[in-house]
C-alpha cells in the first residue's frame, strides 16, 4: 500500500513525535480540520483529559458522529477478518478513517496518510471504517455493498 508521512498538523503545535495521538491525526487528515481544533474537541469530550496518549473509542465515535461521519463495521461475529489494510481490499477513491487494532488511520484515494506505515505489509485486519456521507464516492459505496454481501454469505 502506498504510504505518505502525514502528522495531521501536529508539528505546528508539538515537538514530540512518538505519542499516541492517532485519532487526532486521522480525524485532522480526513476532515481537513486543524490539529489543535480536533485535539481540543476530543479533550473536551474526554472530560478534559488530553487524547495525545490515546483516545477512548467512545470519544472519537461521539466526535465523528457529531460532525456527521458514519461508521461501517467490516467484521461480524463468526465471519473472521474480511478486510485488510491493503489497496486490493479498500476503496481507492475517496477519504475514509480506518479502524485497525488499537489504531485509527486515514486513507485518501488509496494512499495511507499517517505518521508511520501501519499496514503490516497489507496484512493488518480492518475492523471498520468511518466515512463522510456528504463525500461518498462510488468506490466507497461499492466497498460497503461488497462487505455487506460478504458478511451475509460467509459462514465459518
Amino acid at each position: 500500500m502506498n504510504f505518505i508521512y502525514n502528522d495531521g498538523g501536529r508539528s505546528k503545535y508539538f515537538k514530540a513525535q512518538n505519542v499516541g495521538d492517532c485519532a487526532i491525526r486521522a480525524i485532522s487528515i480526513a476532515t481537513k480540520k486543524d490539529y489543535k481544533e480536533v485535539y481540543n474537541s476530543l479533550k473536551e469530550l474526554n472530560k478534559g483529559v488530553s487524547c495525545r496518549n490515546g483516545t477512548p473509542k467512545k470519544v472519537d465515535k461521539k466526535y465523528l458522529e457529531k460532525i456527521g461521519w458514519k461508521w461501517f463495521a467490516c467484521i461480524k461475529p463468526g465471519t473472521g477478518m474480511l478486510v485488510h489494510l491493503n489497496e486490493d481490499e479498500l476503496p481507492l477513491k475517496g477519504t475514509i478513517i480506518v479502524q485497525v487494532s488499537k489504531h485509527l488511520t486515514c486513507l485518501k484515494d488509496g494512499i495511507l496518510n499517517d505518521a508511520f506505515d501501519c499496514s503490516r505489509e497489507g496484512s493488518r485486519g480492518v475492523y471498520g471504517i468511518w466515512y463522510n456521507p456528504n463525500e461518498l464516492t462510488n468506490e466507497i459505496t461499492q466497498f460497503i455493498n461488497k462487505i455487506e454481501f460478504m458478511k451475509k454469505c460467509r459462514r465459518i
